[in-house]
């Protein structure tokens, strides 16, 4: 494996669970498989899944983004397959709606014509309370 990673979580068979060194989220563990093979990212996807509802219900977060960036304009700047686990909390950001799709600005929430906001930008929810 070709990574500039140090911060070892755990250790598994197929892939190792690295802390990511610039996190998003308190949390934020990166899934890099051993061999640079696309199975193997499969299977980082799935431990990653089943550790984010690990922590969900631990009640470490309410929620997680999983997420792999694979290219140059999609992001990517360590050039070797690996999967994000961002833990996400109630308020981390004003309205989540959306998740992923906030990586391209403004194209996030989809339904943002939708969302009433009071006079200072926040989401009005439900009858306003």
């Amino acid at each position: 494996m070709n990574g500039p990673w140090t911060d070892v979580v755990w250790e598994e068979e197929l892939f190792t669970v690295y802390n990511d060194g610039y996190p998003v989220t308190e949390g934020h563990l990166l899934f890099v498989p051993r061999e640079d093979e696309v199975e193997l990212v499969g299977k980082c996807l799935v431990e990653a899944y089943k550790h984010g509802q690990e922590l969900v219900v631990a009640g470490y977060c309410d929620g997680y983004n999983i997420g792999v960036n694979y290219g140059e304009s999609a992001g990517q700047t360590v050039m070797y397959p690996h999967v994000h686990l961002i833990p996400r909390r109630s308020g981390d950001m004003k309205d989540p709606r959306g998740g992923v799709r906030h990586v391209i600005p403004d194209k996030g929430n989809y339904r943002k014509d939708e969302i009433k906001t009071d006079e200072i930008g926040d989401v009005i929810y439900g009858d306003g309370c």
